[in-house]
């Protein structure tokens, strides 16, 4: 008798122990939808971007959490610089992107806020938000690109998409402002089977860069840049290309993050 006294209080413990679990288990799951999209101020297109870390950054903080709030994880932009997040509790949000254009949050080297331009916004059902920005550069591609004996051969075009002045008069009074920030370090010819193609997304069998150190692409503003694949692209494949550059910044500020603007992607057949 002693023993079946002393399994009695256990195993009451157990059943309501275990309900308890099973209502926290029945929590709902976060349901709420954010979709967004990121354009060129100045002409309403969407600002390319690659789909990784080096693309455009998202950054949500629930501000209902009050002055101690934590960011949600980052996430980032599909390669047209749209974003989507599915996975979110109602709630108000402060939204931050971070990309390869003039910072929209900007403050000075005492952290006096020089500019705000992230939203706050009451996510509930699916939000729609929209960010105009200035973005650094844009590339284009100047005809059509080329295959000869399974290489490719693309012609593109850099120009600045934010003047110098404008860009300077934004960043210097962020404090350490250098002339060497303007300066495009790179162009990239990425290649791959994913239509997704970026630096994330290639195959570096193919993928090729033109570097340029200090200023020295100023004077090729605006012309015609050819850039080549590497090694040879097996015939009958379907692969796509994409062009980037990008100029000496990282944004955010110190971060050593150094973001590419890109130009549409397309699609080759190898013949």
């Amino acid at each position: 008798m002693k023993k079946i006294s002393f399994y009695i209080p256990v195993i009451a413990l157990f059943s309501f122990t275990s309900c308890s679990l099973f209502e926290m288990d029945n929590a709902e799951a976060p349901a709420e939808t954010l979709q967004g999209e990121v354009v060129d101020i100045e002409t309403g297109e969407p600002v390319l971007t690659d789909q990784g870390s080096e693309g455009i950054r998202v950054r949500l903080t629930e501000d209902s959490w009050g002055e101690n709030a934590t960011p949600n994880a980052d996430f980032f932009c599909m390669p047209d610089g749209k974003f989507q997040n599915t996975k979110l509790f109602p709630g108000t949000y402060h939204i931050r992107i971070d990309g390869p254009f003039i910072p929209l949050m900007r403050e000075d080297e005492r952290g006096v806020p020089l500019a705000d331009e992230s939203q706050v916004v009451a996510i509930n059902g699916v939000t729609k938000v929209k960010f105009e920005v200035q973005p650094f550069l844009k590339v284009e591609w100047v005809g059509e690109p080329e295959v000869i004996n399974g290489k490719v051969k693309a012609k593109v075009r850099v120009t600045r998409a934010v003047s110098e002045e404008v860009f300077r008069s934004k960043i210097e009074p962020m404090g350490g402002y250098s002339n060497s920030f303007q300066n495009v370090t790179d162009i990239q010819l990425f290649v791959s089977y994913s239509s997704s193609v970026g630096y994330r997304a290639r195959d570096e069998r193919w993928s090729n860069k033109i570097e340029y150190t200090g200023s020295a692409f100023n004077s090729l503003l605006g012309e015609t840049i050819t850039i080549e694949s590497t090694g040879t692209i097996p015939a009958g494949r379907v692969v796509f290309i994409r062009a980037a550059a990008r100029i000496n910044y990282d944004t955010p500020k110190g971060s050593g993050t150094r973001r590419w603007n890109y130009n549409d992607p397309v699609q080759l057949l190898i013949p």
